[in-house]
């Protein structure tokens, strides 16, 4: 196992996390920015008016984006079995 291998690895892992994180991030990053919009407008200042809708919005988004983010997970599993003879060579 080189050194330009684990590195290698190791990028093809952060960036399925990034990817995987990437729908629940821009959710919630969307929502926030409407809530703090609509409080800018109406001058409320409520803490719980802006968890409230984030942490549902992500929730949701997560519930729709999770048969594709298990089916990168198990690509990116499957390939990391299937491949372990090569990577102790």
């Amino acid at each position: 196992m080189t050194p330009e291998f684990v590195i290698g690895f190791g990028r093809q892992a952060i960036e399925l996390c990034l990817m995987m994180s990437l729908p629940m991030l821009v959710v919630g990053l969307s929502v926030g920015i409407i809530v703090s919009v609509i409080q800018a407008a109406t001058q409320i200042q409520e803490m719980t008016l802006t968890f409230i809708p984030k942490i549902v919005s992500m929730f949701i988004a997560l519930l729709i984006a999770l048969p594709w983010l298990m089916e990168k997970m198990v690509t990116f599993t499957k390939t990391v079995f299937i491949n372990i003879p090569n990577y102790i060579r």
